[in-house]
């Protein structure tokens, strides 16, 4: 069997805007995916949509369609942060996350930041506990990989919050999306569909030509005497 090759990687530095909510939940799926189920990836736009949606190890649960994951996944490429295979005896394409391009960490600092990604702001007990089924990790490490990606010289990806009133333990937040609101979010999350120019263009042409063949079936009918 032939390896799958990676294609279409756009040599650019990361864009300037920060991740979009779906992104991120994308982002850190495929990372997941990668260390606690390997043997399936690099993973199907089917099985990104399950992970996305799925109710287990994430917050908030979404419910997104394939066409707002591939836009994501086109978003991702663009940035350097994912990348899609194709080989001899692949049916259809795969996606495997390339963090590394573009943030280079260490394993354990990989885990944390992903479990960010699809939990949003935690304490680092809950860290401690949720990171295990990817990397088991002590709460000293996780602390230690936490200042370790709040004080990269590159720039931080995650930030202690300030304590929240009723709260005993601190929280951190990642910075691929952003910075974090201080205080949490009360409003379900709303994930917006942005179709790349090149789609949007295909899209018109798509609605241009059925629009005309409308008309030609209408004119047809009404030469053959039809209602």
């Amino acid at each position: 069997m032939e390896p799958p090759t990676a294609v279409n990687v756009v040599p650019t530095l990361p864009a300037e805007p920060p991740l979009s909510a779906l992104e991120a939940r994308v982002l850190g799926c495929l990372i997941e995916k990668e260390l606690t189920t390997p043997d399936v990836c690099p993973l199907t736009l089917n099985s990104l949509v399950n992970a996305s949606n799925q109710r287990s190890n994430r917050d908030p649960v979404l419910d997104v369609a394939a066409r707002e994951v591939e836009t994501s996944l086109e978003s991702l490429r663009h940035r350097r942060l994912a990348v899609i295979f194709s080989g001899a005896d692949a049916r259809v394409a795969k996606y495997r996350q390339t963090l590394d391009l573009v943030y280079p960490l260490e394993s354990g600092a990989r885990v944390v930041l992903c479990e960010l990604l699809l939990r949003g702001p935690q304490t680092t007990a809950e860290l401690r506990t949720r990171t295990e089924r990817m990397q088991p990790l002590t709460a000293e490490e996780i602390e230690t990989f936490l200042q370790t990606l709040a004080n990269r010289p590159e720039g931080a990806l995650v930030r202690r919050l300030p304590r929240q009133r009723g709260q005993k333990e601190v929280r951190w937040a990642q910075l691929l999306t952003g910075e974090p609101a201080a205080t949490p979010a009360d409003e379900p999350l709303v994930v917006t569909l942005a179709l790349p120019p090149e789609a949007e263009n295909r899209m018109a042409a798509l609605e241009a030509e059925v629009a005309r063949l409308r008309n030609e079936i209408e004119s047809l009918r009404q030469a053959l005497g039809g209602n």
